[in-house]
């Protein structure tokens, strides 16, 4: 069943049936608790969807409790400032740093509570049973059950104190960077624009017209087609299985469409996986390699390719490691610190860092290096990332265009991006925020941050 409740944002569903009422969303709420106590008690903790999915197989939950624990565990991550906050006001000493697993059962109930359409009984009860089943809990349920029924009495005063998205609910470190980037407006913009969440775009490989009737898309000015909220779920919609568009954030789409090859072009696609990129390129008519270091994640990729009906040649490998060769087109999409993904997954800004940005600057300049070393002469490159941070996007061709004198900037023009200017920054570079796009007709706005430039080899 489904219900709104006054301050809630996200409709949820939960199973009804044989299991009684007072049980019914536990495995649920056990396996977003389980999933967000494996990222807030790591160093480097993994994905919030790898943690979801094997909290999900252990639980063994129906689709419906599936959908329920990944509400639960993204609403925990994209307001996990203001739930801190409003946590440690209420607890005599703070929240325990060394308890991930009360801390992710205080969280993901206060998450129900303000921002899902769940009873607040149900929160409250159900979480004071999950502290009562384990024993490093069972101690601590007097104080869960205190704790959320006061969260619960004063959740309209809690919003009401939340309202600066980019002061509450953005780590100190990122929303210093993004304001020195981007200027305190643009910077709340993006903050706020993450608290909205994402919409869910395609990609056709057909008439982009036609299937946005067929879809009930709407279709924006870079090409994508947009998903109405609330729909069937991706392996239900018309076109799915016979490969006539596939899932990708429409800024995602745009860096493969300014490589632009010619059909039969000789592309390589370089840190490939999962495989949108891949797919566009192939489309083309060009012959496609796609690389990656990930045999399981280009599984995936082969399987998508297969659906599509697709030729593509695939290879497990570090891209490090290629030879050069003389290819008409290189993609690099290279490893970042995925700033720009919070809108769809917030758990990026909790579990990243400062050191992450500067570590992967580094590889990123190597990527890029070995790279250009792939292309041909009178060939193109594009880098890109879905990074907002400058280090990851415009000083890392600012300083490769400084080392490189063979290669130069073609700019990205605004036909190219559907006349939406203000995709493309002072350079000619492509330049997304989570900001962007946000008043399209129809649609629910927004698009991941992205960066992407291309480049020409001259000699």
């Amino acid at each position: 069943m489904a219900s709104r409740d006054k301050g809630r944002n996200t409709r949820v569903e939960t199973s009804t049936g044989a299991t009684a009422p007072d049980s019914a969303g536990l495995g649920a709420r056990r396996a977003a608790m389980q999933a967000v106590a494996e990222l807030i008690g790591q160093e480097r903790p993994p994905a919030l969807d790898e943690a979801l999915a094997q909290a999900i197989r252990a639980e063994a939950l129906s689709p419906a409790d599936a959908a329920l624990a990944r509400a639960i565990a993204v609403a925990t991550f994209r307001r996990y400032g203001m739930i801190r906050a409003a946590l440690s006001a209420r607890l005599e000493r703070g929240l325990p740093a060394a308890k991930p697993r009360l801390t992710a059962l205080l969280a993901t109930a206060t998450a129900q509570i303000l921002d899902l359409a769940v009873p607040d009984h149900a929160a409250v009860d159900l979480a004071v049973r999950l502290a009562k089943a384990d024993s490093r809990t069972v101690h601590l349920a007097g104080l869960v059950n205190a704790v959320l029924r006061r969260i619960a009495r004063q959740r309209d005063a809690i919003l009401a104190e939340s309202v600066d998205a980019l002061a509450i609910n953005t780590p100190d470190w990122l929303a210093r960077r993004w304001v020195a980037a981007y200027g305190p407006e643009r910077a709340g913009a993006i903050a706020r624009a993450h608290l909205a969440g994402a919409a869910i775009d395609l990609t056709p490989h057909g008439d982009a017209a036609d299937w946005a009737d067929r879809l009930g898309a709407v279709r924006l000015p870079t090409g994508s087609l947009r998903l109405p909220e609330n729909g069937p779920a991706i392996p239900d919609l018309p076109g799915f299985a016979e490969g006539a568009w596939w899932v990708q954030d429409a800024a995602a789409a745009i860096p493969a469409r300014l490589l632009g090859p010619e059909p039969g072009a000789r592309v390589l696609d370089l840190c490939a996986a999962p495989g949108g990129k891949t797919m566009q390129l192939a489309a083309t008519g060009a012959r496609v390699t796609a690389v990656d270091r990930s045999a399981p994640r280009l599984e995936r990729l082969r399987e998508n390719v297969a659906r599509l009906g697709l030729d593509v040649a695939i290879m497990v490998a570090d891209a490090l490691d290629l030879k050069a060769q003389d290819h008409d087109a290189v993609l690099l999409d290279a490893p970042c610190s995925a700033t720009g993904t919070i809108r769809r997954h917030p758990d990026v800004a909790w579990t990243k860092s400062e050191a992450d940005v500067a570590r992967l600057a580094t590889l990123q300049a190597k990527l890029l290096d070995h790279a250009a070393g792939l292309v041909r002469r009178g060939g193109r490159l594009v880098y890109c990332t879905c990074s907002l941070e400058p280090e990851e996007g415009e000083a890392q061709i600012a300083a490769f265009l400084a080392r490189d004198a063979r290669f130069a900037r073609l700019p990205v023009q605004p036909e190219e991006v559907g006349g939406a200017a203000e995709l493309i920054d002072g350079n000619g570079d492509l330049r997304t925020l989570p900001c962007h796009l946000s008043e399209v007709p129809g649609a629910r706005g927004g698009l991941d941050g992205f960066f992407a430039s291309r480049l020409q080899r001259r000699a």
